[in-house]
């Protein structure tokens, strides 16, 4: 697959992980943002005889999160009810969803988001490696605060009854949130975790998967990139390779999430959305939950993936996808190419 090979032109790209400004989202503060305007828009669209879907679009898409909390405070002050109860009262099915989402405060989103994963029936890995393999710290200590104000509960004690094995050891150091973040890169380090790796895996019979937890899970960012380097040196194949011819199951998905996170989370994603959409049917839980959490953060950046490695723009594969008011939400949210 492309886009994964250039290994050292990584080394001095800057990482998701450890992205504060949001350059590269599509959504940013409205200028001349005028609440009460906002308010009243919404209150007409929601109160009229059946709802106005588009300003509900062009409200809520084209403004960044902290004004949508805003708006949601202001709303509930002028007319005594919650926005979100509103929306969920007068939209329905994936259009729905997706407003919700957009009104619900970041972490709180994700936080929602873990829950949903770990509730019911049957755990929904793909959604709790996504989440953990392309949070920073700070995005997963945000999430931990909401999850405890959310349920009374800790996440890590959570989790601990709903994952387990290979899969739920690894799980649970990146839910701690404590991946280590010195940009220093110790090259020897890097040398010797590289052969850690390669003996652990690719040399032996059988795999000490404890060894590719604990590297993957715990070094930074710019240290992980320095080992990818080296481990390529040393085994002629990418860590992503061994992974993949090493491991199955769960485990195989969350370190391979990692180490493409590690690499750039902006690709991570753009595969995601296009498996996404691949195929019969659409996993609009997904679309949904990655169009709306990484708006403010690398969108742009995605976009620009979607597009080198499949050769079509996100926003053209939405325009093919989905369809109606969430459709057209989406694209909103995404925006056409430059």
């Amino acid at each position: 697959m492309s886009g994964w090979e250039e290994l050292e032109m990584l080394l001095d790209s800057p990482s998701s992980l450890t992205v504060t400004s949001n350059v590269r989202g599509t959504v940013k503060d409205k200028p001349n943002f005028k609440v009460d305007e906002d308010v009243s828009a919404l209150k007409k669209a929601i109160e009229g005889i059946g709802t106005t879907e588009k300003t509900l679009i062009e409200v809520l898409t084209q403004r960044s999160n902290a004004q949508r909390q805003l708006i949601a405070k202001a709303y509930e002050k002028k007319t005594g009810r919650k926005l979100v109860d509103d929306l969920e009262g007068d939209t329905n099915g994936d259009f729905e969803e997706l407003l919700v989402a957009l009104v619900t405060p970041t972490a709180v989103y994700d936080c929602q988001e873990v829950i949903k994963a770990i509730k019911g029936a049957g755990t929904t890995e793909c959604t709790l490696t996504e989440i953990f393999a392309s949070r920073s710290n700070k995005q997963i200590k945000a999430l931990s605060e909401a999850y405890l104000a959310e349920t009374g509960k800790a996440l890590i004690h959570d989790l601990k009854s709903e994952v387990s094995g290979e899969y739920g050891k690894a799980l649970l150091i990146l839910a701690e949130g404590k991946r280590d973040e010195s940009t220093n890169v110790d090259a020897a380090k890097a040398k010797a975790d590289a052969k850690a790796l390669y003996e652990a895996g690719e040399k032996k019979w059988g795999t000490d998967e404890d060894k590719f937890i604990d590297i993957l899970c715990h070094r930074s960012v710019p240290q992980l990139r320095q080992t990818l380097v080296e481990y390529k040196n040393i085994s002629k194949k990418t860590l992503q390779e061994s992974i993949e011819s090493e491991m199955s199951g769960n485990i195989e998905a969350l370190l391979v999430a990692v180490v493409k996170c590690v690499k750039t989370v902006p690709l991570y994603m753009a595969e995601t959305l296009f498996k996404s959409m691949k195929g019969a049917g659409t996993t609009e839980s997904t679309l949904t939950r990655i169009i709306v959490s990484r708006s403010e953060v690398d969108l742009m950046d995605i976009r620009a993936q979607y597009k080198k490695v499949f050769g079509f723009t996100l926003y053209s594969q939405l325009e093919s996808e989905v369809s109606g008011s969430y459709g057209d939400a989406l694209k909103h949210l995404c925006g056409q190419d430059e």
